[in-house]
């Protein structure tokens, strides 16, 4: 692992520097694909390509960083229209945005089209009509992909 780490992180770090135009982002990515990288059941003699392995890891975290400051920023966003007595507390608003964040996480294992069912049923609170207008799928449909997604959350929650 110490010599995969010596030859391959300051490309891995360049590369998601160009991606990214973030030093900080860059360099606490770079960190977290060897993190990931070491508890990956695979052993490292094993990779054949390294670069294209750890290009890989990284992409999925970048993409990962990207989703969580979304959610974060319609968070702040929805939180700035709500009149300062009914704001929650600081430590309401770090425990909310941790629980988003562990829902998504918990989400991104289902197909996109389930995921929004579920999002546009549970937050939204539209019905199995409106979903299958909205997604333009049957109501039947609808139901199979709720009923799947509960499913997952379920399992996920085991």
């Amino acid at each position: 692992m110490h010599s995969l780490y010596q030859d391959h992180h300051p490309w891995l770090q360049s590369l998601l520097r160009k991606r990214l135009s973030n030093r900080e982002d860059a360099a606490d990515l770079a960190q977290d694909t060897f993190v990931r990288l070491l508890r990956a059941p695979m052993p490292q003699e094993e990779i054949r390509d390294p670069r294209r392995y750890l290009a890989t890891i990284a992409k999925g975290l970048t993409a990962d960083l990207f989703r969580r400051r979304s959610l974060e920023r319609a968070y702040l966003e929805y939180l700035a229209t709500l009149p300062q007595a009914l704001a929650p507390s600081a430590e309401e608003q770090l425990i909310v945005q941790q629980t988003l964040l562990e829902v998504d996480r918990m989400l991104q294992g289902l197909p996109p089209k389930v995921r929004e069912a579920f999002v546009l049923a549970q937050f939204e609170e539209l019905s199995y009509p409106e979903i299958a207008q909205r997604l333009g799928i049957s109501l039947r449909t609808v139901s199979n992909y709720l009923t799947r997604a509960m499913e997952h959350c379920c399992l996920a929650l085991a």
